[in-house]
């Protein structure tokens, strides 16, 4: 079905309803919306602008694409989604409605733009990513992305051989040291003042795996990057490369309104959306895809669920399109 258009704070938004809101530009967002729009959906993607792994140089392990730089996939994505007819919007979701029902039984919900634009949708894929919440440690956040890096299949090959230092932040860091531990001879752990029991001390020191107990202080650096890890005592340990296992925290800014459940990750690493397969939730007409439900995912796995979730969403459309038209006939078959 056409959709007109108008101009506002926003950019061009769609007047009248749409089939589908994607809420998020990265991978799984452009992916899902991708799938609609090759359906012949109407579907708007909403994109801040603020992609997480913005600060690094290239994303690894996304077979065929290998350390392309996250812009240009991004923008790849979003130029695809429009050869299709796909609509992609750079704004903020200040505000979503809980689902309404049309006349005919379908669902509607409303979502409001910064600016004050809002949309009409049937669906809801929410793949607005998550957030790293880094230990409060001076000179460390500076270096995220760079010299300061949290998977070793994202970042692993590109930081191999160096002096890695890894910065503990809870149970999850143990086995953190020990995935770098294959990538350089040269590793350190900074317990940061917690606790490590006998065995794990035991295991590091087979594989040669220092450990500092005493609280860092800081991180220091030059114009080449991060040169030591500073110590409340006043050492200073000389390391080129911090690793650390942040938090992660699925953003939810705008989304109070769809009611969607969350739950919390194990030993305190972070809080998502809860989904089923393919991103379904409990709410109907919402999907969730990409880090927002798994944090843990690499960018071509949010990039499968985007696209499983999106053809998920347009069977659903399909359903109710025909359960609507099954109505009017058999109303039109009663009238005569």
């Amino acid at each position: 079905m056409p959709v007109t258009s108008t101009e506002n704070a926003t950019g061009i938004l769609p007047d009248g309803t749409v089939d589908a809101v994607v809420i998020g530009g990265g991978a799984a967002g452009l992916n899902g919306a991708l799938m609609l729009a090759r359906s012949r959906r109407s579907v708007v993607v909403i994109d801040s602008g603020t992609p997480r792994n913005a600060p690094a140089e290239g994303v690894h392990g996304l077979l065929g694409l290998d350390g392309i730089p996250p812009g240009e996939l991004l923008a790849r994505g979003r130029e695809e989604v429009r050869r299709y007819g796909g609509r992609v919007v750079t704004g903020e979701v200040v505000a979503t409605a809980p689902a309404s029902r049309s006349p005919e039984g379908d669902l509607r919900f409303t979502v409001t733009l910064a600016g004050g634009g809002s949309l009409r949708t049937r669906r809801v894929l929410v793949a607005t990513g998550l957030r790293d919440a880094l230990p409060d440690i001076p000179g460390l956040a500076r270096h995220w992305g760079h010299d300061v890096v949290h998977c070793p299949y994202c970042h692993g090959w590109e930081v191999r051989d160096e002096p890695i230092g890894v910065l503990a932040t809870g149970p999850a860091s143990v086995h953190h040291a020990l995935l770098f531990r294959q990538l350089t001879a040269d590793l350190v752990y900074f317990s940061r003042g917690g606790g490590l029991d006998d065995d794990t001390r035991a295991r590091f020191a087979a594989r040669d795996i220092r450990v500092f107990d005493t609280p860092v202080a800081g991180v220091e650096s030059d114009a080449s990057g991060i040169t030591a890890v500073r110590l409340s005592d006043g050492r200073a340990v000389p390391r080129r490369v911090l690793a650390v296992a942040a938090g992660l925290l699925a953003r939810t800014d705008g989304l109070d309104g769809l009611r969607l459940p969350m739950e919390d990750l194990p030993n305190g690493m972070g809080r998502c959306f809860t989904s089923g397969v393919a991103g379904i939730t409990d709410v109907p007409g919402v999907w969730v895809a990409g880090n927002a439900t798994d944090l843990a995912a690499q960018v071509g796995a949010s990039a499968a669920a985007g696209a499983l979730a999106g053809a998920r969403m347009n069977a659903d459309l399909v359903t109710a399109d025909t359960d609507a038209a099954l109505t009017a006939a058999l109303s039109d078959a009663v009238q005569v």
